[in-house]
């Protein structure tokens, strides 16, 4: 599976990012190219062509290569590259030595710049509550009618940021047709099949469509034309170097990955990878028969390292040197004098320019998103020297919002006046999304429950971003709720809810510790609220709710008979704060919620407090959680009691097995990293334990004990492709023990 993944992430590109529109690639070029450059050095030295294959991750071995010509004071007149050589031949036409580029793709941190979103902390509060209830990979738009899938997986936002940063955009786009070495990055119009070359137009862009993986990375979209990996049907391409400079010489790097062997072809997966791979070699194998006797061929050794091997750079560069080294006698050949080499660098050489000092910040035009919906995040000041790790962030924070395909900028000189664009791209698939969240879960004392959950939304009903939000449950708990939400001012700080809807599930009662009765409990629920939006903080809403519930006994003795809830409402006032760094298994962070509900008619009042804590320490997340609910005035409706037991919760009872007034519960948990999710997927796999205790203090069923109970758990937990994914068993008080498996969304 992992070879398969790799191979599709480099057999046809390397490492997407952000899908750009930008000024753009030359159409093929139709017979011989630009004219030729003067040569540098003395007029017998040949032109020389260097050739940086695709490859993913394996295509960090050129950077070896880069090392080996500049160690030998070899020149070079044109470079071409497709996917990873893209990057490395557009990083170094724009000034970035061999050593920069090494340290830059040392550092980056790959496994998060495939997870488009911010860090869970930089999202709204809106979209932190709509991740926790649904999974952003089944995202489907509705349009006129019709469904559209996002393009791919990955929009490719973050590694497009990465990109501005390694090649200094922030101090201005830079223009491929403005660098000193010609340089050619080759794409393939996914439409045609065509292979297009970029020679001029924007140099981030250029190396985002080379890169574009199809299915895995959005196609870059350019003057109606669809882009993406060049590496299938240029992987190598040497023609270019002869007709873009008039190459004699060409240094042809190939990094490609092998055709997986056929016992390891036996999946949807490795088969579309190993359909990639054929295409690639077969265009590969032409490229190659091009090769005349004075050409120098570089195939790096890099054994089992794969296209999604980011993480082993340095590996790769070092092969890559080493693949160098060995045809050293025939670089020799090309080798000029220090004298000739610096005189080279020189006409080469990208200008370095100061960080601008921005004059206006503005906005890109939007069709339907509120210019100040993006300008909110923004911290850039007029007058003041950019600040690009805080632009990158605030760009981010937007892209979070969810409207959009991808967040970009430029920074133009108008008049002597540095503008800084943000350039929002909203989504084609938009405005309104089907989205979905499955969850399973099973443990020893109640077998196997599941829960299905579809939700229809449509965004941007008005000018200020108003929303509707239907929901439909279908499993173990079923019902159908609706919301609408209202911003209230342009940068939405304050808004206001409507909201409803029915809900029917299933409820177990103990006594004794002995399961007696499960009812039907069937709960019609309305609210309208009004709040306010800290930033990224959280949300204090105000708001009156009204519910009726029935329980309706299924099997077992009849224990809520006598005790009826009558139809009634109250007022409500919930404070939500959260500054967790991901939604599932935070590294760090704090949360915080707290409500207060009033009811005269029913002549209650409860109180809701919970905080939690994480905090990393070396390979360890350690973390903290305490809860109480109770009710200052009157007793707490049975429908509306607090519960204890479940996963994380009293591991040891039975989920919800305790129930009662006045309950109290907190835990301590120490979980060791013991190794991460996969490229794409974000989150650690963890092997956890935890101390438990809690109380119910007015219990509504007779216990075998009474007063603090305790329990402990052993655990193993990471991210799957449908959330969550937890394995742990529990011991209570008096030997209770209760084994869990749970996979997916709450």
């Amino acid at each position: 599976m992992k070879r398969a993944v790799a191979g599709l992430l480099g057999l046809a590109a390397a490492a997407g990012a952000p899908c750009e529109a930008a000024p753009g690639p030359a159409p093929e070029p139709a017979a011989a190219a630009a004219a030729p450059i003067a040569p540098v050095g003395p007029a017998v030295r040949p032109k020389i062509g260097l050739v940086l294959g695709g490859g993913g991750a394996r295509g960090a071995a050129h950077i070896g290569v880069l090392e080996v010509l500049e160690q030998m004071r070899v020149p070079v007149d044109c470079v071409a590259g497709t996917s990873m050589g893209a990057l490395v031949a557009g990083a170094w036409a724009a000034g970035l030595t061999p050593a920069e580029m090494r340290a830059q793709l040392g550092k980056a941190d790959w496994g998060d710049m495939f997870d488009d979103n911010p860090d869970y902390a930089e999202l709204n509060f809106r979209g932190r509550r709509l991740s926790q209830r649904f999974l952003p990979g089944t995202e489907t738009g509705i349009k006129d009618g019709s469904a559209f899938a996002p393009p791919g997986v990955v929009s490719g936002q973050k590694i497009k940021l990465f990109f501005n940063q390694l090649v200094r955009a922030d101090t201005g786009e830079r223009e491929l047709q403005d660098l000193p070495l010609p340089v050619s990055l080759v794409a393939t119009d996914i439409g045609t099949g065509e292979r297009v070359v970029y020679r001029d137009g924007s140099l981030t862009l250029a190396m985002r469509a080379s890169m574009s993986v199809p299915g895995l990375m959005a196609p870059v979209t350019y003057r109606g034309r669809k882009l993406v990996d060049g590496g299938l049907v240029d992987n190598v391409p040497i023609r270019e170097v002869r007709e873009r400079c008039g190459a004699q010489v060409v240094i042809a790097v190939n990094v490609g990955s092998p055709p997986l062997p056929p016992e390891k072809v036996n999946g949807l997966l490795s088969v579309t990878a190993q359909m990639v791979a054929l295409l690639t070699e077969q265009n590969v194998a032409a490229s190659l028969a091009t090769l005349g006797p004075r050409d120098i061929y570089i195939r790096p050794d890099l054994g089992d390292i794969t296209a999604g091997d980011f993480g082993r750079n340095t590996e790769a560069a070092e092969r890559g040197h080493l693949a160098a080294q060995g045809v050293a006698d025939r670089l020799a050949a090309l080798s000029v004098s220090p004298a000739e080499f610096k005189a080279w660098q020189r006409s080469v050489a990208v200008r370095e320019r100061d960080i601008p000092r921005i004059d206006q910040v503005e906005i890109a035009e939007l069709n339907r998103v509120n210019p100040e919906v993006v300008r909110r995040y923004v911290e850039q000041r007029d007058g003041a020297p950019l600040d690009t790790a805080a632009l990158n962030r605030d760009l981010l924070r937007a892209y979070g919002d969810g409207n959009y395909e991808r967040v970009d900028y430029t920074v133009l000189s108008v008049q002597g006046r540095n503008i800084l664009r943000l350039m929002p791209v909203e989504k084609s698939w938009g405005p309104d999304y089907l989205r979905g969240a499955l969850q399973l879960e099973s443990n020893l004392s109640q077998g196997s429950t599941y829960r299905l959950r579809l939700g229809y939304q449509r965004t941007w009903l008005n000018a200020l971003g108003g929303e509707m939000l239907v929901v439909g449950e279908l499993g173990s708990t079923t019902g159908l709720s609706g919301e609408f939400y209202q911003p209230l001012d342009a940068a939405q700080h304050f808004f206001f809810n409507v909201a409803g809807g029915y809900r029917l599930e299933r409820s177990d009662y103990f006594v004794l510790d002995q399961r007696v009765a499960q009812y039907r409990n069937s709960r019609t629920q309305g609210e309208i609220s009004a709040g306010i939006n800290f930033d990224l903080l959280g949300q204090l809403r105000l708001g009156w709710r009204q519910a009726r519930v029935f329980n309706s006994l299924e099997t077992g003795v009849d224990i809520l008979a006598p005790l009826p809830q009558k139809p009634g409402g109250g007022w409500v006032v919930a404070l939500d704060l959260d500054s967790y760094d991901r939604l599932y298994f935070p590294r760090r962070g704090w949360s915080t919620q707290a409500s207060y509900y009033s009811s005269d008619r029913l002549r209650y009042d409860k109180i809701n407090l919970e905080a939690r804590f994480a905090w990393p320490w070396e390979s360890y997340v350690f973390g903290t959680r305490a809860s109480w609910s109770g009710s200052p005035r009157g007793q707490l409706p049975v429908n509306d009691a607090a519960r204890l037991g479940g996963f994380l919760n009293l591991t040891g009872f039975a989920t919800g097995q305790l129930v009662g007034d006045d309950v109290a519960y907190t835990h301590v948990r120490a979980e060791r990293i013991i190794g991460r999710a996969p490229l794409g997927l974000r989150g650690d796999m963890r092997l956890g334990f935890a101390l438990e205790a809690g109380k119910v203090a007015q219990p509504y069923t007779q216990q075998v004990r009474n007063g603090w109970l305790n329990s402990v758990a052993v655990y193993l937990g990471g991210e799957s492709p449908v959330g969550p994914a937890f394995l742990g068993i529990g011991r209570g008080s008096g030997g209770s023990i209760n084994a869990y498996l749970v996979i997916g969304a709450p």
